[in-house]
């Protein structure tokens, strides 16, 4: 597994001093940036063959967020390859080895020129070496919406959503869900599914559902003829 250590940084903690859900999606994210880097296959090379990793699902289990200033360690290895589909894991453990957190990430690699699915080069293959399957439950990637949501005010994609692809980046649409929630709403795990990429200037739309119970909230953050862009579904229960 590929691994670089950090520390959380005031920047990445809440009000309780517990590192965020989008610090943690920041950790995860760079952590596979820094293994593609570090292997050749990168950022630029990517640019040289108009190619991209577009982010299809995430599922990320927390067992306990860190605090400030706590000494941690993020680690990512890719497990599986189906044609132009990558699957990849992650991990966040303290510095004496505690699981605090651990995720299934599920990616398509894409043709921006010719926008259509690509399969991974020989390069790729060679340096993505592919690790056992990280021990957990896995969810499906496709997350039912409920009916009977509540939509709220609408809000446009601003320049500071974007990532390099000039798309709202990943994280972003975390944030944008974290808003239509209770600020108390501590999560226990996070699924995203991402349907389409949003740009500059266009309006997110977006309608939240509830569990009956309370321990889950579903957020779809649609386009406005309805269709989502993203769908995020938190699940645990009041801090």
């Amino acid at each position: 597994m590929y691994t670089f250590d950090s520390r959380v940084r005031y920047s990445e903690v809440g009000v309780d001093g517990n590192l965020t859900i989008e610090a943690l999606i920041d950790y995860f994210q760079d952590c596979s940036t820094f293994h593609s880097e570090d292997i050749g296959i990168g950022v630029d090379y990517l640019k040289e063959f108009h190619l991209v990793w577009m982010l299809s699902s995430w599922q990320i289990c927390v067992n306990r967020y860190p605090r400030l200033c706590e000494r941690i360690v993020i680690g990512t290895a890719p497990y599986e390859f189906r044609g132009f589909i990558g699957c990849r894991n992650f991990e966040m453990k303290t510095a004496e080895g505690e699981v605090l957190a651990y995720a299934n990430s599920i990616w398509s690699l894409m043709d921006i020129q010719k926008m259509a699915p690509a399969k991974p080069s020989e390069k790729m293959l060679r340096g993505y070496v592919l690790e056992e399957k990280y021990p957990m439950e896995y969810a499906p990637r496709k997350i039912a919406v409920p009916e009977g949501g509540r939509a709220l005010e609408t809000f446009t994609v601003k320049q500071h959503h974007l990532d390099t692809n000039n798309h709202v980046n990943n994280g972003q649409y975390v944030r944008m869900a974290m808003d239509c929630i209770p600020k108390d709403f501590h999560i226990s795990q996070l699924r995203v599914e991402y349907k389409s990429q949003a740009k500059l200037h266009d309006v997110i739309c977006p309608v939240v559902a509830k569990s009956a119970d309370g321990g889950q909230y579903t957020v779809s953050l649609n386009n406005e003829e309805g269709k989502p862009y993203s769908i995020v579904e938190m699940t645990g229960g009041a801090a």
